[in-house]
């Protein structure tokens, strides 16, 4: 196997990118960067576009988001007040970084109903 010679892995890169894997690999949040790339923005787009999740636990995982800084939420002065959540630059550049792996398990690894 070759290595591209422009990215060398180091330690310290592989343990940055097992920190992203980390943050990547909690449970619904690969579906809720996705959904706000396909463009929801209110709570309740999320919720559809993320079948099975809870309220509380989108909750919790879109606060998750905008703590590590890959999501943002906006309070719009309204009656009633209206919240919305986009993604930051940070998280369309991880979404980015994503398609090879996305590209390369679409060859390699079976769908689901073939696992």
């Amino acid at each position: 196997m070759t290595r591209p010679s422009d990215s060398p892995v180091d330690e310290e890169s592989c343990h940055r990118i097992l920190r992203a894997l980390d943050i990547l690999g909690v449970r619904w949040t690969g579906p809720i960067l996705l959904a706000g790339a396909r463009g929801a923005r209110r709570f309740k787009e999320y919720r559809a576009l993320v079948p099975g999740i809870s309220d509380p636990q989108l909750t919790l995982r879109l606060k998750q988001l905008q703590s590590r800084g890959l999501m943002e939420r906006t309070v719009v002065p309204s009656t009633p007040v209206q919240i919305t959540y986009a993604l930051t630059p940070d998280a369309e550049e991880l979404i980015s970084a994503l398609q090879p792996l996305s590209h390369w398990s679409e060859r390699n690894l079976p769908t689901r109903s073939e696992a």
